[in-house]
């Protein structure tokens, strides 16, 4: 999906031309990866843009950045207020916001001690991941042949640029094999995740969903659903799951910050169910939607409202 363009981007503490934020070709970040983010959304709700989820989001970017050994120079408050600031400084109502910690120039070497480390936040608007259709009509996915990083590898808990090329992976090959989307098995032939995606599958109005163990992301849209299927009525189990346990499902479904809840409708060409959106996706869908465009109340303070342009304005100019 192309870029959108806005005003400013959040760049070590200043808010800065869009086009200005740029980084040296020789920084640490652009040689091998070192760098941990987040994705998050903004919604457009009937009392303006809310972030949804956002400390949470925050929280899960603090463990990144302290597995990967990362010292920042900004506290968890301070960057938290960034993601506020750049949505209101650019005037953005639903979007999308890329929160970023990364290692810049200094030195050069795997060893990553000595190169600063740095951090900015963008936000943009950013539609629908999968395409128009795929909330309605669903996806075809794939089981990859490219395997889910091991836990001894590379950390799966922590949200690191450097999962991301296994991710890229598994997505080009689905897409050159006439798929949308990618799911990928662990170290040891279990269901993991997407390529950038946490997984469901509905078995007798039950919802089941990989482990931890499995090498997948702690989603915090995985976290949602989970509360909001219980709210509804439904077991959830998490629990080892074969390939082909997603053969014979009622119903799967994908979840995450950009899909958000994003039906599947065929793995390998197999359909899922009758081939169409089910009865618990949609009603999960329904409600997941209803909480973060503020048509329900927000019962669980999962949403964050975000200032009004000039009030963001003002709180920047008041930066040193």
């Amino acid at each position: 999906m192309a870029l959108v363009k806005v005003s400013k981007i959040w760049m070590n503490g200043k808010m800065i031309p869009w086009d200005d934020a740029r980084i040296h070709i020789l920084s640490h970040v652009a040689h091998y990866a070192s760098s941990v983010f987040e994705g998050i959304r903004a919604y457009d709700t009937p009392r303006g843009p809310a972030i949804f989820r956002l400390d949470e989001h925050m929280e899960r970017l603090m463990h990144s950045a302290r597995i990967y050994r990362m010292e920042l120079p900004f506290t968890c408050d301070q960057i938290r207020q960034a993601c506020l600031d750049v949505v209101a400084v650019n005037d953005l109502k639903a979007c999308y916001l890329r929160p970023l910690i990364y290692r810049g120039y200094e030195n050069l070497g795997v060893n990553p001690f000595g190169s600063p480390v740095e951090v900015a936040v963008a936000a943009f608007p950013w539609g629908k991941y999968l395409g128009d259709d795929a909330l309605t009509k669903g996806v075809a996915v794939k089981i990859s042949s490219w395997w889910r990083i091991s836990p001894n590898t590379l950390p799966a808990m922590a949200k690191a640029s450097a999962n991301y090329m296994n991710s890229q992976l598994m997505k080009m090959e689905a897409l050159v094999d006439g798929y949308d989307e990618a799911v990928a098995l662990d170290v040891n032939g279990f269901v993991s995740e997407g390529s950038g995606q946490n997984l469901f599958a509905v078995i007798k109005n039950e919802l089941v969903t990989p482990p931890l163990h499995n090498s997948i992301l702690a989603g915090i849209t995985r976290s949602s659903v989970l509360t909001l299927a219980r709210e509804l009525g439904h077991g959830v189990r998490e629990e080892v799951m074969p390939r082909e346990l997603l053969y014979v499902a009622d119903e799967v479904f994908l979840a995450g910050t950009a899909v958000e809840v994003t039906p599947v409708h065929s793995v390998d060409r197999i359909a899922v169910g009758d081939g169409k959106p089910g009865k618990v996706t949609r009603a999960i869908q329904e409600a997941f939607f209803a909480v973060v465009r503020g048509e329900q109340p927000d019962r669980h303070g999962w949403l964050t409202p975000v200032p009004q342009p000039a009030n963001a304005a003002a709180a920047v100019a008041r930066r040193p």
